[in-house]
């Protein structure tokens, strides 16, 4: 078989800034045309500048806690996202905005944020059912969970419980994903640093942002992706009466399926380094769904 490239995204921060480059390479030294990071329209991604910095009750809660600084943050942007979808997103993130876990804690989203029923405000909102696109109450809030993902690898906390897609999703890279259905899949991360942690979260819009913010400075982080296997997205097309003659359109963008190991490096301030496996995801593909005339 031959060996599909390597791909190497690095996540630094430096001050209020943040990076994110990627790199992709064949074996004979030609470029990939497929990016497991999708560097070309992915906007999601680490990010020093927060909505809630300079307010009054995030000042506060800082104040509060002695003082702690952002350890990591991520923004992760939606990509045309449903009314329901971006509702329930904002609405998520605001239940788990302000949370403080104590040292040797667990945080579990599905406790802080759920049940996402109707009862609590949620609406209808997509979701994955297997290989298929449908929808449910709450649905879109696992934007939260990986995002919050994101946040805990680049804080170097212990995951304690996360779930991928059955599919490929376009708002954080392959590989980066957690996927949560209450009273079946949680996202859990445990504070394994000696200090309490903030957990701050805010939906403005199509972005979602999360920021951990603690008193012990993690590592630099690099994500790692290998890809094993690419299954190209099939194209499923409809009949529509509305559709002139010959004409077609795209109504959901599709996305490959793939087999990705996943792994990251951390480097320290003295220059060591270790290395923590995410193990082997394996991606359905995402069919296009195309209109076309009768």
């Amino acid at each position: 078989m031959k060996k599909l490239p390597l791909y190497l995204a690095i996540l630094v921060f430096i001050g209020s800034l943040s990076f994110s480059n990627a790199q992709a390479v064949n074996d004979d030294g030609s470029k990939s045309d497929f990016d497991p990071f999708m560097s070309g329209t992915l906007l999601s991604g680490p990010t020093a500048d927060v909505p809630w910095e300079n307010e009054p009750e995030f000042l506060e809660q800082k104040e509060k806690l002695g003082g702690p600084f952002l350890m990591a943050a991520y923004k992760t942007v939606l990509h045309d996202p449903l009314p329901g979808e971006e509702y329930n997103v904002h609405l998520a993130a605001d239940y788990i905005s302000g949370t403080v876990v104590k040292p040797g804690e667990v945080f579990s989203q599905n406790k802080t944020a759920g049940p996402y029923t109707a009862e609590r405000g949620f609406q209808i909102g997509p979701t994955y059912h297997g290989t298929e696109v449908g929808t449910t109450i709450g649905g879109g809030v696992c934007k939260i969970s990986s995002t919050l993902f994101n946040v805990a690898v680049l804080s170097n906390l212990e995951i304690v419980e996360r779930h991928t897609h059955n599919m490929p999703v376009p708002y954080v890279p392959y590989g980066q994903d957690a996927t949560v259905s209450y009273g079946a899949k949680d996202f859990r991360f445990k504070n394994s640093s000696s200090s309490p942690i903030l957990i701050m979260a805010r939906g403005i819009d199509n972005i979602l942002y999360i920021g951990f913010y603690g008193h012990t400075q993690p590592p630099q982080v690099t994500w790692n992706h290998e890809v094993l296997n690419v299954v190209k997205a099939p194209v499923i097309c409809r009949k529509s009466r509305e559709m002139p003659a010959g004409a077609e359109k795209v109504i959901h963008e599709g996305m490959d399926g793939a087999l990705i190991r996943s792994w990251i490096t951390m480097t320290y301030p003295d220059g060591r380094t270790e290395t923590k496996s995410f193990g082997k995801v394996n991606y359905n593909p995402l069919p296009f769904i195309k209109e076309i005339s009768c």
